[in-house]
C-alpha cells in the first residue's frame, strides 16, 4: 500500500519519471525523456483553470526502433507510474468494416473495462475490512440458529476468531448467475448491442440464489464478496472510471508500421489504409460508444511503435501522421547493453533465476566472465541471424540453464556456480553454427 501511495503521477518530475523507468529499462534516454514528459503534461493540464484546460491534447508518440529494445516495456512502466488505465494492442488485428477483423473502437471498450476494474480493486481495499465484518456476522447467526442456541453468540465469536469453525458447516444462500442468453449479439462491431440486451435482461429479471452447505471458510470468501457487491456504489465506480479513462488513458498501440501498405499495390493493402482511415478518428478524438456510455478519446495519450523495416512513419497518411508529433527512434542494444539488461534491472533475468532455483534450494552463481559471455553469444547470434533484441537474452539462459533447471530438485545440489568455460561449453556449437542458432537461439 505504502508503494501505490507513492506511484501518484503529481509527484513525478519528469527526471523523476525516467529514474523510476530506469529501474527496469537499460539506455533509451530519449524514449523515457519523451514519455516522461507526455506524462507530466498530463498532471500540469490537470492544474488548469478554465476552458483552456480541454484545448490541451496529448502529444501522442510512436516509438521507432527493431524488437526487442524496450518500447513496449517503457509504455507499460510509464503506466504503472501514472496509475492509469492501459492497454496494449497489435494494430495488424484490426481491420476497415467489411474485411474479417477487429473493430478499432474495441481498444477504447477494453480500456473503460480497465478503468473500472481499477477504480472497483481501489474501492474494494477500502471496505475490505466493512465486508468481513459483515459477513462474520451473518456466519454467527447462522452458526447459532443451527446449532440450536446451545452455543452463545460470544463463543462463536470467540472460536471463530481462534479459526476453530473453519471446516464446520453452515448453509447459505449463494447467487447464481445468469446464463449468456444474448451472446450471439456480442460480435465485431455489434458488441454494445450484445451487452446492453444482457444488461436490460439481467434487470428484468430477480436474481436466482440457491442454498448450500460450505465450511466456513469458503462460505466466508462467498459472503464478503456479496456485502462487497452491496457496499460498492458501481454509478460512483463507473464515473470515476470514465473520468480517469478520458483523462489519463493510455493505449499502446503496437505493429503500427503492418498497417503501412506500399504505394501503388493493390489487395491486401488497400485494407491497411483502411485501418489507418479507422483508427484517426480515434486517435484524433471522438466518441465511441461502450456498455458504460459514450467515451471520449480526446486526451487518451496514444503511444504507437513499430520496427518500420521496410516503410517509414513518413508512409502513414498525412493525418494519422499528423496526430503523432513527438517521434522517437530507439537504439539498438549493444554487447554493454545486455550485460547490463543481464543485471542491473530490478526484474533482470539473472535475478529471475536465482529467485526459481531458491525454490529448490539452489544458490546460483554466475561470475562476471559468464555474464560478459552470455551477452557476446547473445550480440553474436542476433547479428548472424534475426536481431531480436534483448529476447534473445531469454534463449541464450534458457539454453544455457535447460540441464540443471532439469535435474532438480536433485539432494547432492545446493550451489551451481556458472563461469565463462561453463557458457563456452554450453553455446559456443550453437552460436558458431549459424543454421543450428536459427532453430534453438
Amino acid at each position: 500500500m505504502e508503494a501505490a501511495k507513492k506511484l501518484v503521477p503529481k509527484f513525478f518530475t519528469p527526471t523523476e519519471i525516467v529514474k523510476e523507468l530506469d529501474r527496469y529499462i537499460i539506455g533509451q534516454e530519449k524514449a523515457k525523456m519523451a514519455v516522461a514528459i507526455a506524462l507530466r503534461n498530463r498532471w500540469r493540464r490537470q492544474q488548469v483553470k478554465g476552458k483552456l484546460r480541454e484545448e490541451i491534447y496529448p502529444n501522442n508518440i510512436i516509438l521507432i526502433g527493431p524488437t526487442g529494445v524496450g518500447k513496449t516495456e517503457i509504455a507499460r512502466r510509464l503506466a504503472q507510474l501514472a496509475q492509469a488505465p492501459f492497454v496494449k494492442v497489435e494494430a495488424s488485428k484490426f481491420t476497415e468494416v467489411g474485411y474479417v477483423g477487429r473493430d478499432v473502437e474495441s481498444m477504447v471498450r477494453d480500456l473503460i473495462e480497465i478503468g473500472v476494474g481499477m477504480i472497483k480493486a481501489e474501492k474494494t481495499r477500502n471496505i475490505n475490512e466493512r465486508a468481513e465484518n459483515q459477513a462474520q456476522k451473518k456466519i454467527i447467526d447462522l452458526l447459532w440458529s443451527a446449532s440450536a442456541k446451545t452455543e452463545t453468540k460470544e463463543e462463536l465469536k470467540r472460536m471463530f476468531a481462534e479459526g476453530k469453525l473453519e471446516n464446520r458447516l453452515v448453509e447459505i444462500e449463494v447467487s447464481r448467475p445468469a446464463a449468456p442468453l444474448v451472446e450471439v449479439f456480442s460480435q465485431v462491431g455489434a458488441e454494445e448491442v450484445g451487452l446492453e440486451i444482457q444488461d436490460a435482461i439481467a434487470q428484468a429479471f430477480p436474481k436466482q440464489t440457491k442454498k448450500r452447505k460450505l465450511p466456513v471458510k469458503e462460505a466466508k470468501k462467498q459472503l464478503t464478496q456479496e456485502e462487497m457487491n452491496k457496499l460498492i456504489d458501481m454509478d460512483e465506480v463507473i464515473s470515476e472510471a470514465r473520468e480517469r479513462v478520458e483523462n489519463s488513458g493510455i493505449i499502446f498501440l503496437d505493429e503500427i508500421d503492418k498497417i503501412v501498405g506500399a504505394s501503388g499495390t493493390t489487395g491486401p493493402d488497400v485494407s491497411r489504409e483502411g485501418v489507418q482511415r479507422d483508427l484517426l478518428p480515434v486517435v484524433e478524438g471522438t466518441n465511441v460508444l461502450t456498455k458504460y456510455g459514450m467515451m471520449r478519446t480526446d486526451h487518451v495519450l496514444f503511444i504507437a511503435a513499430g520496427a518500420f523495416h521496410k516503410a517509414k512513419p513518413s508512409d502513414l497518411i498525412p493525418e494519422l501522421q499528423g496526430r503523432f508529433p513527438i517521434r522517437v527512434e530507439l537504439d539498438a542494444l549493444s554487447k554493454e547493453d545486455f550485460q547490463r539488461i543481464l543485471v542491473e534491472p530490478e526484474n533482470s533475468l539473472i535475478k529471475q533465476y536465482t529467485a526459481l532455483l531458491s525454490a529448490e534450494n539452489v544458490k546460483l552463481e554466475l561470475t562476471p566472465d559468464a555474464i560478459f559471455e552470455i551477452a557476446s553469444i547473445a550480440t553474436i547470434v542476433n547479428e548472424a541471424t534475426e536481431n531480436i533484441g534483448a529476447r534473445r537474452l531469454h534463449t541464450v539462459m534458457t539454453a544455457l540453464l535447460e540441464e540443471i533447471l532439469f535435474q532438480l530438485p536433485n539432494s547432492s545440489v545446493r550451489a551451481v556456480r556458472i563461469d565463462a568455460e561453463y557458457v563456452r561449453s554450453k553455446l559456443k556449437t550453437i552460436a558458431a553454427n549459424k543454421d543450428l542458432s536459427r532453430y534453438i537461439l
